[in-house]
């Protein structure tokens, strides 16, 4: 995997809308904060676009993402919203130019069809908060995002779970949002699996609609091919109005079990408060104990 460059004072970020559009006065915590850690956030031509919910057509947002990745000028990019889109573009872009000089591409959700893709290109992206909303999240949030840029060791140690599959394993740290990753299957954005270890999580799906995803990664083999497994935030779980009788977790629970590597449910990073960043492509070990999980790299 390469492994872009750490990011220094005085570098520019740019900020692009590879989804749904966005208000350009809604980015300004995370201009701030980006000026506060002495880095130059650039405006992309996405930004302020309309056309429908997405942030201009599909050429448009395609076209902003192809210049900020071909800049060289330009050593990280950010991703200001979510929502959906993102798939629309990835056959839009040529990712050459990028390949020979990777930057570091931000974001989750939505943007997990990009951090898909780059791994098929083995380049390594950060699973973190989007620009929107930053302001809002925890320190450790801010502070996760800061130290991974600026290439700073950061090792996560999270409270346990008694669903927790206690064991050791290594491996490089793929995934991202569930339901992105599962539409992605059989495409060429789709994940290289083999010997990693995968992050899934994922915001107001119904709790057949994560069953029946588990149990198409189970057909496709992904669980005979992973080393370990990290479970972040399932937020804002639907039911129908004749329960399922599975939460989440359980349901990933009952799925995983026939399988001998580690589980680590409470990781915080999702849609939650604490979303913390993390380095898709890099090597990292997983401790899991019911009482306590860590995630380092190595």
């Amino acid at each position: 995997m390469k492994i872009p460059k750490a990011l220094k004072k005085g570098d520019r970020v740019a900020i692009i809308a590879t989804a749904r559009k966005v208000n350009p006065e809604d980015l300004n915590p995370a201009l701030r904060l980006l000026e506060s850690w002495e880095l130059v956030p650039v405006l992309g031509s996405s930004i302020g676009l309309s056309s429908h919910q997405f942030a201009g057509t599909d050429e448009q947002r395609a076209q902003d993402l192809q210049k900020q990745l071909n800049d060289p000028k330009v050593r990280a990019i950010w991703c200001a919203k979510g929502g959906y889109g993102t798939v629309r573009i990835l056959d839009l872009v040529d990712f050459t130019a990028f390949q020979q000089d990777p930057k570091w591409l931000i974001g989750y959700s939505d943007i997990t069809a990009l951090h898909s893709h780059l791994n098929k290109l083995k380049v390594a992206s950060l699973h973190a908060q989007i620009c929107l909303g930053i302001e809002t999240k925890t320190p450790n949030t801010q502070a996760s995002l800061k130290q991974l840029l600026f290439a700073k060791n950061w090792c996560y140690t999270f409270k346990g779970h008694s669903q927790n599959k206690p064991g050791t394993a290594k491996g490089i740290l793929v995934g991202g949002n569930l339901s992105v990753l599962f539409s992605l299957i059989g495409s060429r954005s789709d994940l290289d699996l083999q010997h990693k270890i995968l992050f899934i999580e994922d915001l107001d799906e119904y709790l057949y609609h994560i069953d029946r995803m588990l149990q198409n990664l189970k057909r496709n083999g992904w669980f005979n091919k992973i080393s370990g497994l990290i479970v972040g935030g399932m937020s804002d779980m639907n039911d129908n109005t004749i329960p399922f009788g599975q939460s989440a977790l359980e349901i990933i629970q009952e799925a995983v079990a026939p399988y001998d590597f580690p589980v680590a449910y409470n990781f915080p990073a999702g849609h939650l408060e604490e979303n913390q960043a993390i380095a898709l492509g890099k090597k990292v070990q997983l401790d899991v104990s019911h009482n306590q999980s860590e995630l380092k790299y190595i």
